[in-house]
């Protein structure tokens, strides 16, 4: 994992796409997307099942690596009300009961507008943004807030970078500008927007199970 200083709080950047705070055993997490596959299906699109088990499989690894006690989902937890399909629940709902310490929070998000609140018996606090938690301000959309510093998804960011030829590669990125963070999406088929960070913001790209600061290739 890579380290990083925020706020005066150390943060690890995971290469599955989450922030983790080992000062409060936490694990951030964006843009899951659970039941967006199942969704797409039922609009008549021809994918795959299993998306929700390999989101959990992958989250599992995550917990495992840092050992955290709690999850915050920062918004688009479900993708939407036919995202609630029967293997989606159940798989979601099996992982849930064998995981009865985690503590789970969800930072309610547009998508989460649309698709309603997790089950109840799923034991997941559900939040508008702007919680406060240490110096952090726990949200969805990435805006500034000026009572801290704010912890956001909603815009699936990757960075573009650019070889020596008219070659270029995309990657999903941890975006850290001056008041604001955007985590990359967890979630599998959610696109990404390529972002344009400023001066001074620091960009790190998830690849081949690795994270890697680019902050200093950013315009080249």
């Amino acid at each position: 994992m890579m380290p990083i200083e925020v706020a005066g709080e150390s943060l690890r950047l995971h290469p599955e796409k989450a922030v983790f705070w080992p000062h409060e055993s936490t694990l951030f997490v964006a843009d899951i997307h659970f039941g967006k596959v199942a969704a797409f299906r039922a609009a008549g699109l021809p994918l795959p099942p299993g998306s929700t088990s390999e989101a959990l499989r992958r989250l599992d690894r995550v917990i495992a690596d840092t050992s955290a006690q709690r999850i915050v989902f920062l918004g688009d937890f479900l993708h939407n009300r036919d995202a609630r399909a029967k293997q989606t629940l159940t798989c979601f709902a099996q992982w849930r009961s064998e995981r009865a310490a985690l503590d789970i929070t969800l930072v309610r998000g547009n998508h989460d507008a649309k698709a309603g609140d997790p089950p109840g018996d799923w034991r997941i606090d559900c939040l508008d943004e702007g919680e406060l938690v240490g110096p952090f301000c726990l949200a969805h959309h990435p805006e500034p807030d000026k009572r801290g510093y704010v912890l956001a998804g909603h815009i699936h960011p990757a960075i573009r970078l650019q070889g020596r030829a008219s070659d270029g590669l995309r990657l999903p990125c941890f975006w850290f500008g001056q008041s604001v963070a955007v985590l990359p999406a967890f979630g599998e088929f959610t696109g990404t927007y390529t972002v344009k960070p400023k001066a001074g913001d620091r960009v790190f790209v998830t690849a081949d199970g690795r994270v890697v600061e680019v902050s200093g290739l950013i315009g080249r």
